[in-house]
């Protein structure tokens, strides 16, 4: 799932994405829910409004929030595809939730579309194999064993 490049900054991306994703909880994004989402303040927030509103990937109103245009929303689908797959991995190799979040907001402006795609096959592949192999359980002994080597040694 990939989309053509809009040139769009990192941030740019991000807000749409949480846009997107707030939009999908309450059925609308303001202001406020995108600065929390984010952390960061409510005239940073207006501030990449009014850009994404100029670019045309949103619609503002002040007062009542945004709603994403075609453009915008097939952006933030595409980074929120690219988000959760890299999430879905990074959690299937147990690494804690907060850490992968974050890694995964990293990743996910920086890898090819072909390896999001190799991932995203790669953990659907584990998914439905996962009770005919043990390679997941053997990974997770494996780091126990390692990890106590290492606190010991």
């Amino acid at each position: 799932m990939e989309t053509k490049s809009f040139n769009l900054s990192r941030k740019a991306e991000d807000y749409l994405e949480a846009i997107l994703n707030v939009s999908l909880e309450k059925g609308y994004a303001k202001t406020r829910d995108i600065a929390k989402e984010l952390g960061v303040s409510p005239p940073s927030v207006v501030e990449m409004f009014i850009k994404l509103d100029r670019l045309k990937m949103i619609e503002y109103r002040k007062y009542e929030g945004v709603i994403l245009k075609p453009s915008g929303r097939e952006i933030a689908e595409v980074i929120k595809y690219r988000h959760d797959t890299l999430m879905e991995f990074l959690k299937l190799i147990s690494v804690p939730d907060k850490i992968a979040n974050d890694d995964a907001c990293m990743m996910e402006h920086e890898l090819h579309p072909k390896t999001i795609e190799q991932i995203h096959l790669f953990v659907n592949f584990l998914k439905e194999r996962g009770s005919k192999n043990h390679t997941l359980q053997d990974f997770d002994e494996y780091c126990t064993v390692k990890r106590s080597a290492e606190n010991s040694g």
